[in-house]
């Protein structure tokens, strides 16, 4: 609205002139009616409509008037500015020019800031970009300078035949006879019968014409000199137009100029310019003047009316320059659509100008569009204005679109039949424009709308009497005619009355209908109606169109189907009916929350997914854009806090002022459900799983299409479909709202946890949507029956479809940095993908359809790590790197090594500096070399620049022991430097290859079970803690240090641990049996027996015979223990005033207590001190044995006695030597199976992937030898390829992330001819093979086995 119109403000705080156009609107608008061949089982769902802002056409022709009134402003804004000294609005021309000060500034000119209003005024909340200080601009707006009145042609037969028309009119003769034969006398009481809207002109701004102008002429003149129309015409004049501009192309067309043409303030201005047009061109005919006869004639003016009380409607030319009389314009009016018979021309003039119909109205006070002005009651004629909401863009290529009417459905001439007196008078007071943004009147009180129409039914008032017209969504090239509103208000419904009854005097109030529910059955019938109409939307989704394809409803209830009546009842405009009909139901239900929950909801519960998602489906198919503006308003109701939260109260003010309707959780939920199963049914249908993986894949990416060497291949057409479908901006509008408000709602929830303890926690809002999601729940509501192939794609469909939408809304909401904003629809979108990872196997989700590789080929691989650990995540703010589950793998690594790299290198650099600035401060005190040694020594911890590392052959656990004791932090995140075997004459230079031998025989010593820490399991060779080891915790410590510097300095180990222990050092859960698969398969497989035992094959504890407790079997003697659950100190610690410190304290001591295990102690002087383990052994007798009652609780004791309680002592070591040299934040990067290939790398080696990445040096793939090498490779087992791996690059396990980031080099060494030549040699440290050429094939066999047999030290080659 206008600076003016938000000046007058009436009671409830509304303004006066939104209540007008909604008021206008409610009396003119069309009425959608249920069509009379309706199934009866829809008329028990038909409601009456008594609140405007649920009506359609109404909704739909405020926002288009709203957006003509924002565009209006912003306009202003951009050219004009606020005049304010202070103003920081960055559009405002005013801000821009105090930013600018003395330089030149260049003022938008009409076009550019056409344009840039159109653009601000589209945005999401575009009135929070209006400037605080925009007021009203003083001069016209600059589009109307291209406007140009100029005067119609006129043919000179016709003129000729005016001015006798007008000699004989105002002749004495005449004037004093009275009305000629056939003219319709005034009624009694003075009341003149309303005219024709086809034959009422008056004056451009509705005032009375001068006196002096006025021709003393009888009503009839005036009717015949009104129905030609106004004598000028409104054209535009030429401009020059840079035809290579893109904004001179669109936005210089007459669509987006009509945007400032029919804005309140340029109807005025070009209404007031008419008038001054008509009155000098009324002044200059009204002379005396000759015609061509040679008789005088004064030609008169017909009364004026307000342009904005009845638009004028100009007349039209013909192509040979005729005027084409009592015609509308609109942009469908060519001269072929147009052309009439004379006999229809004749039918038309006698039916507008024939006397008033018995249930005419009276007219009704207007009011003008600036509230200032009050024009007095005058006869109103039979025009309606009809608000079509799909018409067409009428007003485009008019010639004077101020003088226009407002809209009719699809640019219709149509007129209604009059109808009966109304008991208010508010009208539509200024035009609604064809464009469209968010509409604004939710407030409008009931109190100000007027009554419902009310209208007299005579007998004899059938539906032929309406004229037709052709819808504009229509797809069908039948011609489509537009009921009046009488005739669609009285459709054969229930509460509706049929044409032709007889219902004499009968007062009926017509109110719009609609249906108050959706279910599948009409939701089915209602998308059939119209698909066969072919009256849906002009849509891009795929399929365009969907039949039924569900086998039937499981409620087995009849197929509705409409009624057939045959004969004169059936009117020619059905097909509009039902269109209007259904647009008004869906809009009616989806945009009210309640109702579209109720709609979708069966015995308490949602639809199962796959009924709702086809509902969805059918619906998107027909009305697209409906659908989701409708479900977009509905989704507002999801942000007002519950009303818990509203409840609460400050010291000052409440919280939440304004208390608001709110959801439930439970209902929020549902509501959210419905809308991301509409974003899912507007993506296109794919038959294939692989298909919706491929496209997932791509679209991970941010691609649009899938190129050559793509990560996956599809068709074009399929991408540009996924294009399609994920660009609209009315679903990617409604995907926004829909995630803001997940993370809103817990938020919500957070608050409410806070404040209200006592009171039950509320369910999350996302817990609706995963119960429909989960496929197993036998709890489900199924309504329709769909076949097995289409239920398990569906299964795959829903949540890969849920990714993809997050993603999209993810990468549109980007702004490529890695803190990423924890609120709004980028948060919402990512909490909605956390909680699906937290559910992907409840979901058949893998790992890799979380991932978003355009994040990761879109940010720093160094920097960006390195920054993430100084980051403290919070609401506001969070990184992407707190979701890892983004990224691959082999960039989760990446971003390890990049911060274990850099905190090494920050290591270095403090080691150096502090190096130089002790030879500095030596250099100026002139030490001695005594003194300058013992300084030396007393910083050598300090500046040493490596963590180095003397170690023997025969003693490499001790030495590493002796070394690594006590070693300071700074120490251990130096670079490594081990310097192997150096006592006995062995030379090596350390680049890697050194490092590598060194940890694989001190790891192998340190895990040699003959020491009693760790136990080699014989079958899957997993190495596990020996629980109650004799062995000090100091030595489980060192041996987890030994690790960390592995890790650290990127380094893999010839371990192989099971997967439990890498969840427990990344602090995850081993509640599974699936987690100790891999370390104990055979306990696995019997524990997995036990918990599917049938007891109709017998009881558990009959056919296992187990009792309730662990047993394990350590340096020969079998310690038992009772499994015992575990408990919390709440019993101990039953004070409500108990910190958290001495809780935690409580429940570490309770832990210990009841779950501690027996350690066998280390020397023969402790253990005579001490109680043997076995002596504390329950009786067997007094066990209690697994029932099927207990069966699952026992088998998770067993599983956390056999991965923490007995080894806990052990464990706790080794972890805190493990994470002594990684930060503890850059674990949180990986997950167990990630960071046990970092640890052991990969034991499965591909010889073929091998010679693909291995590179040559001194010959190619294609020499002799080198074949021959490949051809004995190929045939070694996996213990000979382990030592050819071993051999080159010192490791026997291929690095994380496969054989493409391992060095494999073959580099020709010479020729040996001899068998007793030289054997083959290699560079661990670069990954080189020094393999000299040999005469034969047999003789390379023979050396290069030789050479792995017994490879052993190093030394220069």
């Amino acid at each position: 609205m206008t600076r003016e119109a938000s000046s007058r403000v009436v009671d409830g705080g509304h303004n006066a002139n939104e209540i007008d156009v909604i008021a206008g609107l409610w009396e003119e608008a069309r009425f959608a009616r249920l069509p009379w061949d309706a199934p009866a089982e829809l008329k028990d769902l038909v409601e009456d409509i008594d609140n405007p802002k649920r009506v359609y056409a109404i909704h739909t022709a405020t926002r288009r008037h709203n957006f003509q009134l924002l565009v209006q402003k912003f306009i202003v804004q951009l050219r004009d500015g606020c005049g304010s000294d202070h103003c920081s609005t960055p559009t405002c021309f005013t801000c821009r020019k105090r930013i600018a000060g003395k330089a030149p500034l260049r003022r938008f000119n009409t076009t550019s800031a056409r344009s840039m209003a159109t653009y601000l005024a589209s945005l999401d909340n575009a009135e929070n970009n209006i400037c605080p200080g925009l007021r009203s601009p003083k001069a016209p707006p600059a589009a109307l300078n291209s406007l140009a009145f100029v005067p119609n042609r006129k043919d000179p037969l016709r003129e000729r035949e005016e001015r006798a028309e007008r000699a004989a009119l105002t002749s004495p003769a005449r004037l004093q006879s009275g009305p000629p034969h056939g003219a319709s006398p005034k009624k009694s009481g003075g009341e003149t019968p309303p005219r024709s809207p086809r034959s009422r002109i008056g004056s451009v701004d509705g005032s009375p014409a001068p006196k002096e102008q006025l021709p003393s002429t009888t009503p009839d003149f005036q009717d015949q000199a009104s129905a030609r129309g106004p004598g000028f015409r409104v054209i535009e004049e030429p401009t020059s137009k840079d035809y290579r501009s893109f904004t001179a192309n669109v936005f210089s067309t007459v669509a987006f100029k009509m945007l400032e043409w029919l804005t309140p303030a340029s109807i005025e201005e070009m209404s007031r310019k008419a008038d001054r047009f008509q009155t000098s061109r009324d002044r200059s005919r009204n002379g005396l003047t000759k015609d061509t006869d040679g008789h005088s004639s004064r030609s008169g003016s017909p009364q004026s009316g307000s342009l904005q009380q009845s638009p004028i409607k100009s007349a039209e030319t013909k192509g040979d320059g005729t005027k084409r009389r009592g015609s509308r314009l609109r942009p469908d009016a060519t001269p072929e659509r147009e052309k009439l018979s004379k006999d229809e021309k004749a039918a038309k003039e006698d039916h507008n100008s024939s006397s008033a119909s018995p249930i005419s109205r009276p007219a009704t006070q207007r009011r003008s569009s600036n509230a200032k002005l009050r024009t007095a009651p005058g006869p109103k004629p039979k025009r309606q204005l009809s608000i079509d909401p799909f018409a067409s863009d009428s007003l485009v290529d008019e010639a004077f679109p101020a003088i226009l009417k407002s809209p009719r459905p699809n640019g219709s001439a149509t007129d209604r039949t009059p109808k009966g007196p109304k008991t208010a008078n508010p009208v539509l007071t200024r035009p609604i424009s064809q464009l469209s943004s968010a509409g604004f009147f939710d407030d409008v009180s009931l109190e100000k709308m007027p009554p419902p129409r009310t209208v007299e039914f005579k007998p004899k008032l059938g539906r032929s009497q309406v004229d037709g017209a052709k819808s504009s969504d229509s797809g069908s090239p039948d011609e489509l005619t537009v009921p009046s509103q009488v005739s669609s208000s009285r459709s054969c419904s229930n509460h509706s009355v049929d044409a032709g009854e007889d219902s004499e005097g009968e007062d009926v109030r017509m109110f719009p209908q609609a249906l108050s529910k959706l279910s599948a059955d009409v939701v089915d019938f209602i998308c059939d109606v119209v698909q066969e109409d072919g009256t849906g939307e002009n849509h891009m989704l795929e399929p365009p169109s969907i039949a039924r394809f569900h086998n039937k409803s499981l409620r087995q209830g009849k197929p509705l189907k409409r009624r057939s009546r045959p004969g004169p009842r059936r009117t020619p405009n059905l097909r509009l009916e039902w269109k209007i009909f259904v647009e008004q139901t869906l809009f009616y239900v989806l945009s009210d929350p309640q109702l579209a929950i109720l709609s979708f909801t069966e015995r308490g519960q949602l639809y199962d997914s796959q009924t709702l998602w086809y509902c969805m489906l059918r619906m998107t198919r027909i009305a697209p854009k409906l659908v989701f503006h409708s479900l977009w308003m509905a989704s507002a109701s999801l942000f007002p806090p519950p009303q818990a939260l509203q409840a609460l109260r400050s010291p000052t003010a409440k919280v939440f002022p304004n208390k608001e309707k709110s959801l439930s959780n439970l209902q929020a939920g549902r509501l959210i459900s419905i809308c991301l199963h509409t974003l899912i049914a507007a993506a296109p249908l794919v038959g294939t799983d692989r298909e919706l993986y491929d496209m997932s894949r791509i679209r991970a990416h941010g691609l649009s299409l899938a190129g050559s060497g793509s990560v996956a291949d599809q068709p074009v057409s399929l991408c540009l479909q996924y294009e399609d479908c994920f660009t609209g901006e009315l679903a990617v509008r409604l995907a926004k709202r829909v995630f803001s408000a997940i993370i809103t709602r817990r938020y919500y929830d957070e608050i409410n946890e806070l404040s209200l303890d006592d009171e039950e926690k509320a369910p999350d809002v996302l817990t609706p949507l995963f119960s429909q999601l989960d496929f197993l729940n036998m709890d489900s509501v199924y309504i329709l029956n769909f076949s097995f192939p289409d239920r398990a794609l569906h299964e795959t469909r829903v949540p890969i479809l849920l990714l993809d939408w997050a993603r999209t809304v993810m990468l549109n909401e980007w702004n490529g940095s890695p803190e990423i904003p924890g609120a709004g629809a980028f948060g919402g979108a990512l909490a909605l993908i956390d909680a699906m990872y937290k559910k992907r196997h409840e979901l058949l989700l893998g790992d890799a359809q979380f991932r978003a590789e355009y994040f990761a080929e879109r940010l720093d691989t160094v920097q960006m790590p390195v920054h993430w650990l100084s980051h403290s995540s919070n609401r506001q703010k969070m990184h992407l790197l707190d979701f890892p589950y983004l990224f691959n793998s082999s960039m989760l690594v990446s971003y390890f090594r990049a911060v274990n790299f850099s905190r090494m290198n920050r290591a270095y650099e403090e080691a150096t500096s502090l190096q130089e600035k002790i030879e500095v401060i030596t250099h100026r005190l002139e030490l001695d070399q005594h003194h300058r040694s013992v300084l030396s020594d007393l910083l050598k911890t300090p500046s040493s620049k490596y963590l180095s590392l003397e170690i023997k052959r025969e003693s490499v656990i001790q030495d590493a022991f002796d070394q690594l004791w006590r070693r300071e932090e700074r120490e251990l995140l130096r670079p490594l430097k081990v310097h192997l075997g150096a006592t006995t004459g062995e030379e090596g230079f350390d680049s890697g290859g050194v490092q590598q031998e060194f940890f694989r025989m001190a790891i192998a010593e340190a895990l040699n079970p003959d020491y009693g820490a760790f136990s080699v399991d014989e079958r899957t060779r997993m190495t596990w803690f020996v629980p109650g080891s004799m062995e000090p915790e100091w030595k489980f410590e060192l041996v987890g240090l030994l690790v960390s510097l592995a890790v650290y300095n990127g380094l893999t180990l010839p371990v192989t641990f099971p997967k439990a222990l890498y969840r427990k050092l990344l602090g995850e859960p081993v509640t599974e049996l699936h987690h100790i698969a891999d370390g104990w398969p055979d306990l696995a497989s019997g524990l997995t027996t036990l918990l599917e035992w049938d007891e109709k094959d017998g009881l558990v504890e009959d056919v296992f015979a187990r009792t309730y407790e662990f047993s394990v079997e350590v340096f020969g003697q079998v310690v038992t223990r009772e499994m015992k659950p575990p408990s919390s100190p709440s019993a101990q610690t039953s004070s409500p005033t108990i910190s958290p410190r001495t809780f935690k304290k409580a429940l570490n001591r309770t832990k210990d207590e009841q779950t501690k295990w027996p350690q066998f102690q280390p020397t023969a002087w402790q253990a005579a001190c001490h109680a043997s383990p076995q002596e504390n052994n329950p009786d067997e007798d007094t066990a209690e044995l697994v029932t099927n009652a207990n069966r699952n609780a026992y088998v998770s004791d067993y599983i956390r006695y056999l991965t923490d309680v007995s080894i806990r002592p052990q464990y706790e070591a080794f972890a805190r030597g493990f994470r002594a040299c990684l930060h503890p934040k850059s674990l949180r990067l990986l997950n167990s199976s990630i960071l046990q290939s970092i640890v052991e790398g990969v034991q499965e080696i591909d010889i073929s992937e091998l010679k693909r990445y291995t590179r040559y040096v001194g010959w190619d793939s294609n020499h002799r030898t080198v074949r021959d090498f490949w051809s004995i490779v190929k045939r070694y087992d996996n213990d000979m390829k382990r030592k050819l791996l071993e051999f080159v690059t010192a490791s026997d396990r291929v690095p994380v992330g496969g054989i493409k980031n391992m060095m494999f080099i073959l580099q020709r060494n010479g020729s040996e001819e001899e068998p007793g030549g030289r054997l083959p040699s290699s560079y661990t440290c670069y990954g080189t093979l020094l393999l000299p050429e040999y005469r034969d094939r047999e003789m390379l066999a023979e050396r290069l086995g030789m050479a792995l047999e017994n490879a052993r030290g190093f030394g220069f080659a």
